[in-house]
């Protein structure tokens, strides 16, 4: 097993607003990752299986991991998008003394104490695809994922294009994804910062959590079909492919053509997804990207070496309209 004594011993005894120059100021030498060990031993906590992104993007991981001679060993877990378990996790991966934590975080808050913990113990921490709040940014190295907010303004600027001739208002529902979670908070803000700012005149019908699931997308889309009905609703913003997938269900099953009785824009880009797409079944989707596994070693190898890393790293992402889907479809790798 690896380990990077000099750095643990500098990063245990530095509080957590000196933690990054801590990283950047030491280890490497002969323990480096890339060189004369056995390898770095990370611990990778995972949101859970909720979604074909979220088992794409563990496929990817564990697969560059075991790829990657400068990886011994990836503890992985699955924490079944509960917060409590990947805590558990986290504090598991302290114990037993890991090189690096990686941590995709369930929710953005309630993470001070366990990071905390991993800082005095002298463990880097690295998040993977989602954030915490500002307030704990000392407590991990970097962040390498998508720009939710990015992605939420992508979505924005084809609604705004597209109803900007829309005299009557445009009318709006959202399926949210897991409340609190980062991509959730921020596709959100995205979205309507870019309506705000370019004067699309919009009504939020009704607005709720799906938890970036199919089954609760179909079901929170058979209460809103319920409880406003269909008619005059003009588009539907889904955080995410699973969600929007299982709305389409619903909006099909209540005698509406989804695509063309309500638009809707999905974030994600599945082979599912894509296929509803050419399809007709939705009209615009956000590129987010799962399959960065390899980007993600390097990264825990920098860190683990001590190396100065900028603290966000983005993933390349696209977006695609229905001119594009047909094309777009075969290059989907989940």
């Amino acid at each position: 097993m690896l380990k990077t004594p000099a750095f643990k011993q500098v990063l245990a005894g530095i509080g957590a607003g000196a933690l990054l120059f801590g990283l950047t100021a030491c280890g490497g030498g002969d323990d480096s990752g890339d060189g004369g060990g056995d390898g770095l031993v990370v611990g990778f906590a995972q949101v859970g299986a909720e979604s074909a992104w979220r088992t794409a993007n563990s496929a990817s991981v564990q697969s560059a991991a075991e790829a990657d001679e400068r990886i011994a060993e990836l503890k992985f877990v699955d924490a079944q998008q509960d917060q409590e378990k990947q805590i558990e996790a986290v504090r598991n991966f302290i114990t037993q003394q890991v090189d690096v934590i990686v941590l995709a975080p369930v929710v953005e808050t309630g993470w001070t104490d366990v990071l905390q913990e991993a800082a005095d113990a002298g463990i880097p921490v690295v998040l993977a695809d989602r954030g915490i709040e500002a307030a704990d940014e000392d407590l991990y190295v970097t962040r390498l994922g998508s720009d939710f907010t990015e992605e939420g303004r992508k979505a924005g600027t084809w609604a705004a294009e597209t109803f900007a001739a829309d005299t009557d208002g445009t009318r709006i529902l959202e399926l949210q994804g897991t409340t609190g979670s980062a991509p959730a908070n921020d596709r959100k803000a995205g979205f309507f910062e870019v309506l705000d700012a370019e004067g699309l005149d919009y009504e939020i019908v009704d607005s709720q959590s799906g938890n970036f699931t199919a089954e609760e997308g179909k079901a929170v889309m058979e209460t809103f079909i319920t409880t406003h009905g269909l008619e005059g609703v003009d588009l539907l913003y889904a955080h995410n492919d699973e969600m929007g997938l299982g709305a389409i269900q619903a909006i099909e099953e209540a005698g509406f053509t989804p695509g063309t009785d309500i638009q809707i824009i999905i974030v994600d880009g599945s082979k599912a997804g894509f296929q509803a797409g050419v399809d007709g079944k939705l009209n615009y989707i956000v590129e987010c990207n799962p399959v960065f596994g390899e980007q993600l070693m390097d990264v825990v190898v920098q860190v683990a070496d001590g190396e100065t890393v900028e603290k966000f790293t983005p993933v390349e992402e696209g977006a695609f309209d229905a001119t594009q889907f047909e094309a777009e479809l075969p290059n989907r790798q989940f």
